[in-house]
């Protein structure tokens, strides 16, 4: 126990913040090939929306990587009585934009609005990411989404006719802050690699581009969500962004000729599950912030020279010493934080005993991480 103590001035004291990333990759064959006919889908029986695991979801070492389901809102020209779970499917929109968008004046919850071109997006596909891969957020201007968007694919996951990217390109300064969850970015459209003659869904790529480059989501940072528009999923003949070059059936098995709007006849499992099939490939970088408080101890030459160890001494004499004229010396071992009325809070270990004595001083460095 310490029985003498040295206090912080000001100056002793820094504060620090750090932002550690993990590259954090998500493969097709996960999501909707090999693993996934073993049980890396879980589903629930409110049909709400269905989970994705690394592993089959009933072993103990799965993790849970991303939940998805859709849904829109009442002003939506797919909204209807008659649609298959039509109320969850207006439920999930409003819940998710409550929390995402927020309330207006009057108190009614806003609707996603795609800030770049100022469309309002009625019918929106979710994908919430685990916390434990988003950390304490995602970073910005690492997020890619890449989806099967034709009538071909396979459950492997690697195989497509036409493929569509979404990436964000928020960066430092190309992101909103006006959401009650956090600071989001947009997710615009960019062409991907194909085997086929049909190439990607986008030409001639221009950021911003309605046509070329569109913006077709948002990603939310801090709440690790992902927003995509309708327009993705549905042709050209439709009103959306899908480049029409494999007829009339773009999406083919589980969609329709309509593409995303095999939502209002299909269950939400139904339908998540068609777009599991098409998931491609997700990948971002996830933030851990890491906050430190320094303290630097500054021990002067006068300081600490003598040991608080009973065995320091030996028949009231110092061990360290053969004559009394002899220079006291201490070595250090230990560091201890105190409180203001000296109650012990945090110990630090040296790596090797340090040597003190009158003629040197010494300047230790303690991080505390929270």
């Amino acid at each position: 126990m310490a029985t003498t103590f040295k206090n912080f001035l000001s100056n002793d004291l820094a504060n620090t913040r750090t932002l550690l990333h993990e590259a954090i990759p998500i493969t097709g064959s996960i999501v909707s090939g090999t693993y996934a006919s073993d049980g890396n889908i879980k589903t629930y029986g409110h049909g709400m929306f269905k989970s994705v695991y690394d592993y089959p979801y009933l072993s103990s070492s799965a993790n849970h990587i991303f939940d998805i389901t859709a849904g829109y809102s009442t002003t939506s020209a797919l909204s209807g009585a008659a649609n298959t779970q039509n109320a969850k499917k207006i439920n999930l929109y409003n819940q998710m934009a409550q929390y995402l968008v927020g309330y207006d004046e009057t108190g009614s919850i806003k609707k996603f609005v795609m800030p770049t071109t100022l469309t309002t997006m009625t019918d929106c596909l979710f994908i919430p990411f685990a916390r434990l891969l988003s950390k304490d957020e995602i970073k910005k201007g690492s997020v890619t989404l890449e989806f099967g968007l034709s009538a071909s694919y396979a459950q492997d996951g690697t195989t497509f006719d036409t493929r569509g990217k979404l990436i964000d390109y928020s960066g430092s300064t190309g992101y909103y802050v006006d959401s009650p969850a956090g600071e989001y970015g947009v997710l615009y459209g960019t062409s991907s690699t194909s085997a086929s003659a049909h190439g990607g869904v986008f030409n001639s790529e221009t950021l911003g581009d309605a046509t070329t480059m569109p913006a077709v989501g948002l990603v939310y940072y801090q709440a690790g969500i992902a927003v995509v528009s309708a327009s993705l999923f549905n042709d050209v003949a439709d009103g959306g962004v899908l480049k029409d070059d494999l007829g009339t059936s773009e999406l083919g098995s589980g969609f329709g000729a309509t593409g995303f709007n095999a939502i209002t006849g299909s269950t939400l499992d139904t339908f998540s599950a068609g777009i599991l099939n098409r998931v491609y490939n997700v990948s971002f970088n996830n933030t851990t912030e890491l906050n430190s408080t320094i303290y630097f101890c500054r021990v002067g030459h006068n300081d600490f020279n003598y040991s608080s160890n009973p065995t320091y001494l030996s028949g009231s004499k110092m061990r360290v010493k053969t004559i009394s004229s002899d220079t006291p010396v201490s070595y250090f071992t230990t560091i201890g934080l105190y409180s203001a009325d000296n109650e012990l809070l945090a110990v630090a270990k040296l790596s090797e005993p340090l040597r003190k004595d009158p003629t040197n001083e010494i300047t230790l460095r303690v991080r505390l991480d929270y």
